[in-house]
């Protein structure tokens, strides 16, 4: 199985367009030694010719003219995404699709709940309905996980996990499980899986087991401490506010390293990084404890095969 990280960064990249912060200023004057990053979004084959696109972020159109394997091959038109799965509806995984209206008809998997946000209260799928149009696939997100879908030469099954619904779903302040999807990615040719969770609130039991079912995980980066934002004078919202787990323990509970320390799999790949969060610093701390803990940081154009 191939995998392709399109985008690493969480909502706005890195350096965020609108942020004078310590890393986003130091990037842009040289005396941070960063990667930039485009918003979160990855792609996956099992053969390298048909491709799904998980995630399509705001920066989709510059990813894809980025990544020469998911460039048009045969005749004047032509795309190897296959179908696009989407995580949840927040608007940095779901602008993109609007970058697809020149294409063949999108085949679209989602919640029922993404669904609903995206016909309603943000009607992209509208909106495409006047261009390409879409044909909708429901993931069902049930305890255990929901339905296997075969795409592409690939299986894919969707995990219910804790998270928030985006602020403008009428949904945001319910702590409904089923507003947030997790991917198990399996290749039925080797056996090799991976999840995909570039949102996660936290990590219980099933999700345990779900980390240890795995080869590789891809999972959220966001922030390294709970009151990052807030610390950095960046806002006023703590990373729980926002449906996710930090890397550091905090006040809810164990973060996301110590999750990970426990976790089976033979990758650990933290995605969806927020332009707050130090591990952005190739030569801070905190990069270098992740290192000592055989955790990596995604980045643009970075390439796994499992």
């Amino acid at each position: 199985m191939k995998i392709l990280v399109l985008g690493s960064g969480a909502g706005g990249g890195f350096p965020q367009w609108n942020c004078n912060c310590r890393l986003c200023a130091g990037q842009r004057s040289g005396q941070v030694r960063a990667t930039p990053r485009t918003q979160s979004s990855i792609a996956v084959s099992a053969d390298g010719e048909r491709w799904i696109l998980l995630n399509a972020s705001p920066d989709l159109g510059a990813q894809l003219r980025a990544s020469p394997a998911l460039w048009p091959r045969h005749g004047l038109r032509h795309s190897p995404i296959e179908a696009v799965v989407l995580m949840d509806s927040q608007i940095d995984h779901v602008a993109g699709l609007l970058s697809l209206r020149e294409g063949q008809r999108l085949q679209l998997y989602c919640t029922p709940e993404a669904h609903d946000d995206l016909t309603d209260s943000l009607p992209l799928l509208r909106t495409l309905d006047s261009y390409c149009g879409v044909t909708w696939h429901p993931l069902s997100l049930e305890a255990g996980g929901g339905a296997w879908h075969d795409i592409a030469g690939l299986r894919l099954q969707a995990l219910p996990v804790p998270g928030k619904a985006p602020p403008y779903s009428p949904r945001r302040q319910t702590e409904a499980r089923s507003e947030n999807a997790a991917v198990l990615i399996e290749d039925p040719a080797t056996g090799k899986r991976v999840l995909y969770a570039p949102g996660l609130a936290q990590v219980g039991e099933a999700e345990h087991r779900s980390l240890d079912a795995c080869d590789c995980v891809m999972v959220d980066g966001t922030f390294w401490t709970e009151d990052e934002m807030v610390a950095a004078g960046l806002g006023k919202k703590f990373a729980a506010d926002m449906g996710h787990l930090p890397q550091c323990d905090g006040p809810h509970g164990p973060g996301m390293l110590r999750a990970l320390d426990a976790c089976a799999a033979r990758r650990k790949v933290l995605i969806h990084i927020n332009n707050s969060n130090p591990i952005l610093d190739e030569d801070g701390p905190e990069r270098a404890q992740l290192a000592r803990h055989g955790i990596e940081v995604a980045f643009d154009g970075m390439a796994l095969e499992i």
